[in-house]
């Protein structure tokens, strides 16, 4: 009973110290693009492949960020100085503190907003608001720098839509964590060498309205992340089958809770596919 406590106590300190976390105020300041310079560092091969958050204080180490899975194609992923992030950032799946920062992409409503919550210091959005020109970031926040390759998505009409979605690239306590958002072509050996190393690849998975299972198969054995977190699959059924195309090429693993704390040496030895819950 007196662990049981222990524990019940230990998540309510953590959840409140997340609750209560200030951001201080900073300059941004934009630097060159630098696209083709690799993420920082190369890939650990230390155990274990995560830590669940529950169980961890809410500060975290230098070396470590938090990620949370919110659903469909949004995560919340936070920074050793408290910068909090949001991806995908729209008005249907949010976050329940708002971000420092929220980056977007133009393929549906559930991808952006066009009204993020005033409190967001910094507003990325994947797309030009010029046709046919690219958008390009390069944000140095405290201890965040995020930066974007773009890529083409379909149109409404079944054309293409040049530059209409972004990969964003977080570069955050020696880790590069990739978002592919709402890719829809496997990628070029240009966009590949401006990404970068990645440690963590967040991956749309429903074979469909994002990329084909092929394809998506293609360009996560390129980018050669040692961790990657499923999300876009709306249902167990097109988990499943992403799941089985994956075997064999990655370990595949099931967490309990949706968010986990990643640390340099606590990526996986050999490639893996961490599922969180939720869609």
């Amino acid at each position: 009973m007196y662990g049981l406590a222990r524990l019940f106590r230990t998540g309510a300190i953590a959840l409140a110290a997340v609750a209560s976390a200030t951001s201080a105020h900073a300059q941004a300041q934009q630097s060159k693009p630098e696209m083709r310079r690799s993420c920082p560092g190369l890939v650990a091969a230390n155990q274990p492949a995560h830590m669940p958050a529950a169980f961890h204080l809410a500060a975290l180490n230098p070396d470590q960020v938090r990620t949370t899975y919110v659903g469909h194609a949004t995560f919340e992923i936070e920074s050793p100085q408290g910068v909090r992030i949001a991806t995908d950032y729209n008005d249907y799946v949010r976050p329940p503190v708002p971000p420092d920062i929220a980056t977007m992409n133009h393929a549906h409503d559930t991808h952006y907003t066009d009204h993020p919550d005033p409190a967001i210091k910094y507003v990325l959005r994947g797309w030009s608001e010029t046709p046919g020109k690219p958008a390009i970031w390069d944000l140095q926040y405290r201890d965040v720098r995020v930066r974007n390759v773009p890529t083409n998505i379909r149109d409404g009409m079944g054309g293409t839509d040049y530059y209409g979605n972004s990969i964003f690239i977080f570069e955050i306590a020696n880790l590069c964590i990739a978002h592919l958002s709402h890719l829809h072509h496997t990628l070029t050996q240009q966009q590949l060498d401006d990404i970068g190393r990645v440690d963590v690849v967040m991956a749309p998975v429903d074979g469909v309205y994002t990329l084909d299972l092929d394809g998506m198969m293609e360009v996560l054995t390129a980018l050669k992340a040692p961790l990657v977190i499923p999300m876009h699959f709306f249902n167990q059924p097109t988990l499943d089958r992403f799941l089985d195309r994956a075997r064999g090429k990655w370990d595949i693993e099931t967490a309990e809770v949706p968010t986990i704390v990643v640390s340099k040496t606590t990526l996986p030895m050999h490639p893996k596919v961490l599922v969180l819950p939720g869609h």
